[in-house]
Formats: structure tokens, sequence, C-alpha cells
């Protein structure tokens, strides 16, 4: 008897912790501000995109670049403003086949930054990105307009909205602008000038 007596007291006595729990989660969740800036800490993007070559050159490039970015959160703006959002740094890993145009191909890493614009509730975030970098090309300086010598470097500029499926995956879509030149290491220097829609799938952690 006592010992049914002291499972029926030990049984109570979870069963009311149990509950107290429960009900302590139901007001934090409550409390919990909706519209927190929730920002992730880390992510991994893969982006593609389709560029023309533009001013300043003679030739008709076409590029289809590939993109691997690795993105670190660096900052947040909280407030109640267009501004609110957060900022990251990125390392940018690019192989571009050159479809049309004097060479072949282009290498190329870069770093960054990148801002989201990223408003309570809402799925939809524009942002805007640019960084610099280098890269190798396999010139073909007896052509006029090519590049003069393999090492490059890179300008990227970016812009777009990205649309946050669930907690970890975002698909993207936006326009990027890419700028090669050798910084007047060859004479002359046709720099080349590149513009074209972009997509992507980013991983968050």
């Amino acid at each position: 008897m006592k010992f049914r007596l002291l499972a029926f007291a030990c049984a109570a006595l979870l069963s009311s912790t149990a509950f107290l729990d429960a009900g302590q989660e139901a007001v934090s969740r409550r409390l919990r501000n909706p519209g927190e800036l929730e920002a992730p800490s880390f992510e991994v993007a893969a982006e593609a995109s389709y560029l023309l070559g533009t001013f300043g050159n003679p030739n008709s490039y076409e590029v289809a670049a590939q993109f691997i970015t690795a993105r670190w959160r660096w900052g947040t703006i909280e407030s109640d403003s267009w501004l609110r959002g957060y900022n990251q740094v990125y390392l940018l890993g690019m192989a571009e086949p050159i479809l049309r145009g004097p060479e072949n191909f282009y290498y190329g890493i870069s770093v960054g930054f990148r801002y989201n614009f990223v408003q309570p509730n809402r799925r939809w975030s524009p942002y805007v990105s640019g960084g610099v970098g280098l890269g190798w090309i396999d010139s073909n300086a007896d052509v006029f307009g090519a590049q003069g010598q393999d090492f490059t470097f890179n300008i990227l500029s970016a812009a777009g909205i990205s649309y946050k499926v669930n907690d970890h995956l975002k698909v993207t879509v936006g326009a990027l602008y890419e700028h090669l030149s050798n910084a007047g290491q060859t004479d002359p220097n046709p720099s080349l000038n590149l513009f074209g829609p972009q997509v992507g799938v980013t991983y968050s952690f």
C-alpha cells in the first residue's frame, strides 16, 4: 500500500512538472517578438549567371559563369525603417567558360560584402552586394580587344531578391555586373565589362 501511494505521488509530481514546463514554454512563445530579425550565422550558395559583354570592348563576349560562395553574418540593423536587415562578408570562387570571345575560360576568387533587407514576416528579401578579387584567363593578346595577360583583377556587383523557402533554404534571382582588367599592366589594357541575369540556391546554417 505504501509503495502504491509513493508511486502515485511521484507520477503526480512528474505530471505537474511537465504541465508547468509546457505552460512556461507557451508563455515564452507568446512573449517572443514575431517580427524579431533572425539572420543566419553562416550560409553557402551556388549561383549561375549568363553574362554578355557590354560597352568598352569590340568583341561580343558571352560567358556562362558559376559561383560557389560562403557568407558570414557581420552586423545587423534592427530599426523599423526600410534599412532593417543584416550584413554579410563573403568569399567566392568562380569558374567562367567563355562561350563567345577570343578566350576560353576565366577562373578567380572574390571577397566582398552583401546587405540583405529584411522586413518582418516577409519571405522576400532584396539584397545588394559588391566585391573585388583576382583570377586567370587564357589571354590572347594577338586578337584586338582580347585580354593582354593571364593574370586579371575582377570587380563584382549584384542586386536581386531572395525567397525563403524554409528555415534553411532560399532561392535567389537578380542581376550581376562583372568587370575584368589587369590594372594597366599591359598596353593596351582592353578591360571587359559583363552584365546579365543571375539565379541561385542558398543553404543557411
